[in-house]
């Protein structure tokens, strides 16, 4: 079977791709004996001609860039056939496979290698960024990045390709707003058709948040607008998932600038933010688990109190004077003893006090409270002489999205857990102290990677 030649010089090898009006197709170039990538656009009923603006520009694009990690631009044509017409990008050909394809095949990434890949990427970002004017590409995804030629414990050849969203920076003001990319790797501000080179530092933060993760950021939940990830890799160093973050802020302001920044900062973490480190208060017995799997907070029976003994004491007396007032003993000492008759409230009343008072003496000695955090769900629970019950449904654990200390009073405050519709409380009501609840607070917004909000009475808070 003859194969088909384009204007006489590309022999079609196989199709790539296909797109509604595009295709990509392998091809030889009959003259240098080469393989190349031809990119076709045509002339349809459904043509665009902001499709071929697009095109052109991605031409102009590759043909200004030079680039050992780009394809090269090699031609552009205009082909008429006697059943269409099209337009055809001639780039060089990359060998290898997509991220998403390795991926698939079930090719995991350990840290070491995701670092090695974000250094070579950003590199190839800082040359793209560093054009006059800044080229913007606007789409960085795994299936538009290629590994070739692994060799060792190296990621192989990194070759960044794909440029038919690409931007000039100079001409991206005034005209018509074209919003391209692709969801879930889009930083918010291409949504309002604005693309910076912070912009591609999103897509970058958000395919290695795929990468780390195995999922998708469409499939992760968002808070925010921020990515939810980190969760879900325990095992990675708190200064990537830090610099992970950083990436994808989706405000331009708090995120990453440039990618010469994101590329130091990635050798040289930045300190991450902590609370003062506090220490369990002297004579403290709260129980406190933590590990890279959950945090549980064992908070011991508070004891019996002043109050309790008080309460005691008066549900005794009041069943006393019930208990002689019921029986007329004589004042001889006799052993006979005249019944008066009895009121059914005072008798229901004064047990049912003495019983109250009776279940509190017994919470008091044995009830235990827990407060867990695990990679699944938040839960706080009751346990006294082997029951358990739980204080509010657990909330899952990518739902927490704040931590606060509400200050009551000068010497009362509480934690508060906020897990989407749900809250999780402690305080002086379950026996801490002001002392012990800012040494709670600390550990848990370390294990969260939360920072711990103030909250006064009056509602504002302090930062």
């Amino acid at each position: 079977m003859t194969e088909k030649v384009l204007v006489e010089r590309y022999e079609v090898q196989r199709q790539l791709g296909k797109q509604t009006g595009r295709q990509t197709l392998l091809a030889r170039d009959l003259q240098t004996q080469e393989l190349v990538v031809i990119k076709q656009l045509f002339l349809g009923s459904d043509f665009e001609w902001q499709d071929l603006k697009l095109f052109e520009r991605e031409a102009e694009t590759l043909k200004a860039l030079d680039h050992p990690a780009i394809p090269r631009y090699l031609d552009y044509l205009e082909i008429d056939e006697h059943d269409s017409k099209s337009f055809a990008l001639v780039q060089t050909y990359v060998g290898g496979k997509t991220l998403e394809e390795h991926l698939r095949s079930g090719r995991t990434f350990n840290e070491s290698e995701v670092k090695e890949l974000a250094q070579a990427l950003l590199k190839i970002l800082s040359y793209l960024h560093e054009q006059n004017p800044p080229v913007i590409h606007r789409d960085i995804k795994p299936s538009n990045i290629l590994l070739d030629n692994r060799s060792g414990h190296s990621v192989g050849q990194v070759y960044l390709v794909d440029f038919g969203s690409v931007q000039n920076q100079a001409a991206k003001f005034g005209g018509t707003i074209t919003v391209v990319g692709t969801y879930g790797y889009m930083a918010p501000e291409q949504f309002g058709g604005r693309s910076v080179p912070a912009s591609d530092l999103y897509g970058l933060g958000a395919t290695l948040i795929y990468l780390v993760t195995g999922l998708h950021p469409t499939e992760l939940s968002q808070q925010d607008l921020k990515i939810q990830f980190s969760d879900r890799v325990p095992q990675l160093n708190p200064d990537l998932i830090d610099w992970l973050e950083w990436m994808t802020e989706p405000s331009l302001s708090k995120r990453l600038s440039s990618a010469g920044e994101a590329l130091q900062t990635l050798k040289n973490p930045r300190p991450i933010e902590k609370t003062s480190m506090v220490v369990q208060p002297q004579g403290s017995d709260i129980q406190l688990t933590k590990t890279p799997e959950f945090i549980e907070i064992v908070i011991e029976p508070q004891g019996v109190g002043f109050g309790i003994i008080a309460l005691l004491s008066a549900a005794i007396a009041a069943n006393y004077w019930l208990f002689i007032n019921i029986f007329n003993f004589p004042e001889d000492g006799g052993t006979s003893t005249n019944l008066s008759p009895i009121n059914p409230q005072n008798l229901m009343l004064s047990g049912s006090f003495l019983a109250a008072v009776g279940v509190i003496f017994i919470f008091a000695l044995f009830r235990e409270l827990r407060l867990k955090i695990d990679r699944q769900q938040i839960s706080y629970s009751s346990h006294l002489l082997g029951l358990r019950w739980n204080h509010s449904k657990p909330a899952r654990r990518q739902d927490i999205c704040q931590l606060e200390i509400e200050e009551i009073g000068h010497k009362v405050s509480q934690i508060i857990i906020q897990a989407g519709n749900k809250e999780y409380r402690l305080g002086k009501r379950q026996g801490l102290s002001k002392s012990e609840i800012e040494w709670l607070a600390s550990e848990l917004s370390q294990w969260l990677r939360l920072k711990i909000q103030r909250t006064l009475t009056d509602g504002k808070k302090n930062k």
